[in-house]
């Protein structure tokens, strides 16, 4: 795979030795050990540390990872960043610090679709989305830009915890692949350079 010119001087490095065996599969989602905060955490962490490799080394990488934090007043605040612009979403809904609903909101994650479309449109090299969770599993949330960047052939890099993983399988069918966590940067340049 050779970038599309981009701005940036720098050109791709070239791939090191793969560290594992990775599947060509142009979409691939990291698996969740389970659901916590940690797990979330350490996805989060991973999948950041990836995209900045990849824009440093001058590749176009397009679509949205997550923040999370907590609102003025206590609770958990979590937004979308859109890796190109840094434009943030809010996907959350303050609920405040004692509640135990999911405070998800579908209509911020509809608004950061946009982020998606425009990788689209823009033919980026490689595009994130923070999960395919609970929306997505119901045929909502990113499902539709999933499946135009699948058919463009652009690959895309997700996160998926074990209780939405037979959904990403109905979706994505011999186009996914799965990666249970943990892995490293170079596993997932692995699978980026071996496409």
């Amino acid at each position: 795979m050779s970038p599309h010119p981009s701005p940036s001087p720098s050109t791709p490095s070239a791939p090191s030795a793969p560290s594992a065996p990775v599947e060509s599969a142009r979409l691939l989602a990291l698996v969740q050990q389970d659901s916590s905060s940690d797990a979330d955490t350490e996805a989060d962490t991973l999948q950041t540390a990836w995209v900045q490799a990849l824009q440093q080394a001058g590749w176009r990488v397009g679509g949205v990872l997550q923040r999370v934090a907590t609102w003025p007043r206590g609770g958990k605040r979590m937004q979308l960043l859109d890796v190109r612009s840094a434009q943030v979403f809010e996907i959350s809904q303050d609920l405040g610090p004692q509640s135990k609903g999911c405070c998800l909101d579908p209509a911020g994650v509809v608004e950061a679709s946009s982020v998606l479309r425009q990788a689209l449109a823009d033919s980026v090299d490689v595009v994130v989305t923070n999960r395919f969770g609970g929306l997505e599993a119901q045929g909502g949330g990113f499902v539709a830009e999933i499946a135009a960047l699948a058919e463009a052939g652009i690959p895309l890099l997700t996160i998926v915890a074990p209780a939405h993983l037979a959904a990403w399988r109905a979706l994505t069918g011999e186009l996914g692949q799965e990666l249970p966590m943990p892995q490293s940067v170079q596993v997932l340049h692995d699978w980026f350079y071996s496409l």
